[in-house]
């Protein structure tokens, strides 16, 4: 695996962090709106804040640490801080309800907190549930927040807390390869969020592994990325606040990127070169005057992931921008990015051939390998795997083999040329009449009509078939729901006809914009 002369020798993100800021200084490290950091600052800001952690508070390294920001200049500070303090990272989404919080922080154990000081009422809720006895509070004007709370807890505004620990001496950290860095809560889609705990060499492993497919098309302190993708996320996080900043590379974080005026405003002003998103992403700006007026000229690479992309947002985006999506496929157990298409020479409607040292193969219900075409369970062997789930050695057991793969309970076959293709998650399969019916087959037959925006299938119980295909949609107001069923029958064998077409306001999502298909069936 080619691993970049500067950080070949970094075993470890502390030292992968302070290495980026030596080389690149001067250089502007992060955007939002206004206001930027560079390296230099990101590197000064960091060691301040995590010599407060170290002489001010009683954390120890392996503690851990939950860092609830939007995208905004706070979130790298933060998050460097704790790894340099050898603190264990705890993402989690700033919208988060009480009892979301609740969960995790109980779930993780963990310690501390950097909070957006908006949204600490919803912390005061929980506080006294949880370990939490230290909170640090951003991006708050005017008076510093303060818990209502019956526990004894150390709050202290961010810009204080830099203030103090500027002055004091960073003590030396050990943290080996191996040792957790973080734990990514999965979504939460099937069930409980668990804690994915990531070491720094699978997080590292990863980060190399997609610097080796970008290869030629990113290069180095010349490119600008759109970051819309929440830095809590697994993928932001390694691809945007790791990867594009150890190369010398600046990108503009979106603190909202559902407010698509302001994130024209906010990306507007800059020659920017690359950005990832997801469908619902693309397709709402592609369909956003703002949007279609900037100038594209520099634009080099376009990422997608998380949910499969359907072909209205790819020929949305080539119309507007000029340019192709590059799909990928990864997951908070994989740190995340398993496999990824070769940037320009992409095969639509798969994610592209597994990273460099990543081993992808099909299985069927008894664990054996199935020969290419056949449609199995994904699963992965690579650094880039998890330890296990925290805490939950049960689950662990479930999708980690003895022999190191993981089992990504994702539906799909690999084809000729290598490129692996999916399928369905195998928990969403419709079983109807005994035949097997894949929701994304059916979606994307259905985002293929004009008057179609979102569609979301699901199963539901029928006494006949067993279950039944529902599909919900958002469409234009010209839709016809008699021609998009005719739509359907030239294009689906019956049983995967949806029996009901169901439209609606809007789709529900996750935080990152995931649709979610369990409130459907919930609903069905």
């Amino acid at each position: 695996m080619r691993k970049s002369e500067d950080v070949k020798t970094c075993n470890n993100l502390p030292n992968f962090i302070v290495q980026a800021c030596d080389r690149y200084a001067d250089k502007v490290a992060f955007h939002c709106g206004p206001s930027q950091l560079t390296y230099k600052e990101v590197e000064e800001k960091s060691r301040a804040l995590a010599c407060w952690f170290q002489h001010y508070t009683a954390l120890q390294p392996g503690d851990r640490i939950a860092i609830q920001l939007p995208n905004i200049l706070d979130f790298p500070i933060a998050a460097f801080a704790a790894m340099r303090a050898g603190l264990v990272l705890v993402n989690t989404n700033p919208l988060y309800t009480p009892r979301e919080m609740l969960h995790q922080f109980s779930d993780s154990g963990a310690k501390a907190i950097v909070i957006f000081a908006p949204f600490a009422d919803n912390l005061a809720a929980i506080i006294d549930n949880t370990d939490i006895d230290v909170v640090v509070y951003a991006g708050f004007a005017g008076d510093e927040p303060s818990l209502d709370c019956e526990k004894q807890v150390v709050e202290i505004g961010l810009p204080q807390a830099l203030s103090t620990g500027q002055d004091e001496v960073l003590g030396p950290i050990v943290s080996p390869p191996d040792a957790i860095c973080m734990l990514q809560y999965t979504g939460g889609t099937t069930g409980r969020a668990k804690g994915a705990s990531l070491t720094h060499r699978s997080v590292l492993a990863n980060v190399h592994q997609f610097e080796a497919r970008l290869e030629g098309t990113v290069m180095r302190g010349e490119e600008l990325f759109v970051c819309p993708l929440p830095l809590y996320h697994i993928y932001a996080f390694a691809v945007n606040l790791l990867l594009f900043f150890s190369q010398g590379n600046g990108n503009i974080l979106i603190p909202n990127p559902r407010d698509l005026d302001g994130f024209v405003s906010l990306i507007k002003p800059h020659k920017f070169t690359g950005m990832a998103g997801i469908n619902t992403l693309f397709v709402g700006l592609c369909q956003h005057d703002g949007f279609k007026a900037l100038d594209f000229s520099s634009l080099k690479v376009t990422f997608s992931g998380g949910t499969a992309l359907i072909d209205n947002a790819r020929l949305a985006w080539k119309e507007v921008t000029g340019g192709d999506i590059t799909e990928g496929y990864g997951m908070s157990e994989t740190s995340p990015v398993i496999s990824l298409n070769i940037p320009g020479k992409e095969h639509y409607g798969t994610v592209g051939v597994p990273l460099v040292g990543t081993i992808v193969e099909i299985w069927d219900v008894n664990d054996k390998a199935l020969p290419q075409g056949e449609v199995g369970q994904i699963v992965v062997k690579g650094e880039q795997v998890m330890k296990g789930y925290w805490n939950n050695a049960e689950e662990t057991q479930q999708v980690i083999t003895s022999d190191g793969y993981f089992k990504t309970g994702d539906m799909g076959k690999i084809l000729n040329d290598g490129c692996v293709q999916i399928v369905d998650r195998l928990k969403d399969m419709i079983l109807v009449s005994g035949f097997n019916v894949y929701p994304s087959e059916v979606e994307h037959v259905l985002s293929c009509h004009n008057d179609v925006l979102e569609v979301a299938v699901v199963g539901v119980p029928d006494d006949t078939t067993g279950e039944a295909v529902v599909a919900y949609i958002t469409a234009r107001e010209t839709v016809s729901l008699d021609d998009i069923a005719l739509h359907c029958r030239k294009n689906l064998t019956p049983y995967k006809i949806p029996k009901d077409i169901r439209i609606v306001k809007e789709l529900p999502k996750s935080a990152v914009g995931k649709i979610l298909r369990r409130e459907l069936r919930a609903e069905s």
